[in-house]
């Protein structure tokens, strides 16, 4: 059978089918911990459930325009513009289903056959199969390990050529929490700016940050205007709002860039989801509701991902982690105990499921065979016993060696 070009560099997602794998194996009567996941496991604020019940039941289930209502993107643009203390024009904002059409349309519009793009490695495993949709050429740069893998400009001048036309860009970070300083963002941004390449910045776990000196992690709208060249801020309500499945992301950039998305997701999905539009508009609308509801669940997060490290640290202490400033990851390092038969993080990570039934996403694809990914969006008492089970396991490997 032979299938289009486009999508002949098109890789399933890992965290997806790992996440899958998981189900299926529980739903076979397996004991799974499944730390997988990259979605809270909070519900959805019942403020902003009960917003889409009354819109449903007002009629709002037909067509919207096909960037959004006008009431939610005002209210997105009130909502980024408060945080970033500058005004932002609703026009200039599109609502998509969910953040990765966002990051999606960016890339098809913008990028195309002889584009390389620089993807910031570790990377979220969906960015290179954009560039890819968008017949461009992803090139991977990582920043150094003891930096957190987080980009300089000399980092950036060493990749880059004349076909280099984009940068995708993630902080707080996925799979590796770490965060860019404002003085990271504005050498990045500068770079970019004076190389004439568009810098896409991923914010979408923004307001999952742990930070003593201020509320939410660095965005690229704080930076001095002089700053900052041609860009696109993409961001949404799964991650901070707990509403992964409702589908809510948003993209914000220059007029000319929206209506090159507008007509583009026109004739793709046209509008995201009438209720979860409704939905959206109480998450981003409702401010001071909101923002109590974001805090309970970072408090939550923190409290995890001091739980998890403390773990690790007295646990496993042959692995070596990141700690994350933001989001709900811990990117570990398990090359430590590769060995005849299980080598590379895949095979590690299927030896782990099939001994202890702890699932994690390898490192590989996050563009690093040498660590794996575990979220710590769920319960304590999984995550203590999901740490304990692969100690076991590892304690069993070291000692056979």
């Amino acid at each position: 059978m032979t299938f289009s070009s486009n999508i002949a560099r098109l890789q399933p997602s890992a965290t997806l089918a790992v996440s899958s794998l998981a189900k299926r194996l529980r739903s076979e009567g397996r004991d799974i911990i499944d730390l997988s996941a990259g979605e809270p496991d909070f519900d959805t604020p019942s403020f902003i459930s009960d917003q889409a019940i009354e819109g449903i039941r007002s009629g709002q289930t037909r067509y919207t325009p096909a960037s959004g209502t006008p009431e939610l993107r005002a209210a997105i643009a009130g909502h980024i513009g408060a945080v970033a203390d500058r005004h932002i024009d609703p026009g200039d904002v599109v609502v998509t289903s969910g953040a990765k059409q966002a990051m999606f349309n960016a890339a098809f519009v913008l990028f195309g056959p002889g584009d390389d793009v620089l993807v910031a490695t570790p990377y979220w495993t969906s960015y290179p199969q954009m560039v890819y949709l968008a017949r461009a050429e992803p090139v991977f740069v990582r920043g150094a390990e003891e930096n957190d893998f987080r980009l300089t400009p000399a980092d950036l001048e060493a990749a880059a050529t004349e076909r280099t036309r984009g940068l995708i860009l993630c902080s707080p970070g996925n799979p590796t929490g770490a965060v860019y300083s404002s003085e990271d963002l504005e050498a990045v941004a500068r770079w970019a700016k004076g190389r004439g390449v568009w810098l896409i910045a991923d914010e979408i776990y923004r307001r999952i940050y742990y930070g003593s000196d201020r509320p939410v992690a660095p965005s690229i709208l704080e930076l001095p205007e002089d700053a900052l060249g041609p860009f696109v801020l993409v961001d949404g309500a799964s991650k901070s709002f707990a509403m992964t499945g409702w589908r809510i992301g948003f993209l914000y950039s220059s007029p000319e860039v929206v209506k090159k998305v507008v007509a583009l997701q026109g004739h793709t999905t046209s509008n995201a989801a009438a209720p979860s539009q409704a939905a959206a508009l109480a998450a981003f609308g409702s401010r001071d509701r909101a923002e109590a509801a974001v805090a309970e669940m970072v408090a939550a997060f923190q409290r995890r991902r001091d739980l998890v490290t403390g773990l690790m640290s007295d646990l496993l202490p042959e692995f070596t982690y990141l700690s994350p400033g933001g989001a709900f990851y811990l990117f570990f390092r398990v090359d430590s105990v590769y060995r005849e038969g299980c080598e590379g993080s895949t095979a590690f990570c299927s030896w782990l499921l099939e001994e202890t039934g702890v699932a994690l996403v390898p490192g590989v694809a996050f563009g690093d065979d040498r660590f794996v990914r575990l979220s710590f969006a769920t319960d304590d008492a999984t995550l203590k016993r999901g740490i304990e089970r692969m100690a076991t396991a590892v304690r069993g490997v070291l000692s056979a060696t």
